[in-house]
């Protein structure tokens, strides 16, 4: 089940508010291009920011995610109709000949079992085309981002329009490492509504997550350094073999 702060009717309008302008989202555009992909599946595509952008740039875009609020989201940012919007996860899509598959922010550790990633690969190698690439970001776990999240409650207050006025704070709830837990809570001050999402993250190693597409029918090609933050995450580029 998706975390609230996806699936979450009062929720899943607002987070776009609160996520920032996404300049992450260039490199994914970038590799896009780089790999000459025009058949592209965005997995946990949320509000649908990438997809958009993607089929903006001539690009044949679906975007699957399990929380429906957050494609009801993306649907109607879609002004062109030009993305594909699916309910559901990777198992969802099944053979689609996809040239490239992307799964952005923290979309690779939510699975937090390695059955759970396990399938979650061997469904993104049926939706590739033979050699298509899968391209994906996880967080570097020594950089231990748990302990800068729990040193700043990142408390803000955005002024949403149709809405008003939201305050949202972040705080860690458990960190049991590979696991870390954290929750946001956000309070709309217009009917004083408090509305809690609870998360958590797997942090895997480089040298896991090289063995466990390895074993799930992939070849690395490369991994690189998050552009917009150097140093903080890993960005994997796997060839289906």
């Amino acid at each position: 089940m998706p975390d609230a702060i996806f699936a979450h009717p009062r929720l899943a309008p607002i987070y776009d508010f609160f996520d920032g302008d996404r300049d992450d989202l260039t490199a994914y555009l970038d590799i896009a291009r780089e790999l000459g992909a025009d058949r592209v599946l965005d997995v946990g595509c949320g509000t649908g920011c990438l997809a958009i952008l993607l089929a903006e740039r001539g690009h044949t875009v679906v975007g699957v995610d399990p929380a429906r609020a957050s494609l009801e989201v993306g649907e109607s940012k879609d002004r062109t109709a030009g993305v594909t919007w699916v309910h559901g996860d990777a198992t969802t899509v099944a053979a689609r000949g996809a040239d490239l598959v992307v799964m952005t922010g923290n979309v690779a550790q939510v699975f937090l079992t390695d059955d759970e990633w396990a399938q979650t690969l061997q469904a993104i190698h049926v939706a590739l085309r033979p050699g298509g690439h899968f391209v994906f970001e996880t967080r570097r776990p020594e950089r231990r981002a748990w302990e800068e999240w729990a040193a700043d409650p990142a408390q803000v207050v955005v002024d949403v329009p149709g809405i008003g006025p939201v305050e949202q704070w972040r705080e860690v709830t458990d960190v049991s490492f590979p696991f870390v837990s954290f929750r946001h809570t956000y309070r709309f001050r217009t009917d004083g509504a408090v509305v809690t999402s609870d998360s958590t993250l797997r942090f895997r190693g480089c040298d896991e997550v090289r063995s466990s597409l390895v074993t799930n029918g992939y070849r690395v090609q490369d991994v690189r350094e998050a552009p917009d933050r150097p140093g903080r995450e890993f960005v994997f580029i796997a060839r289906a073999v």
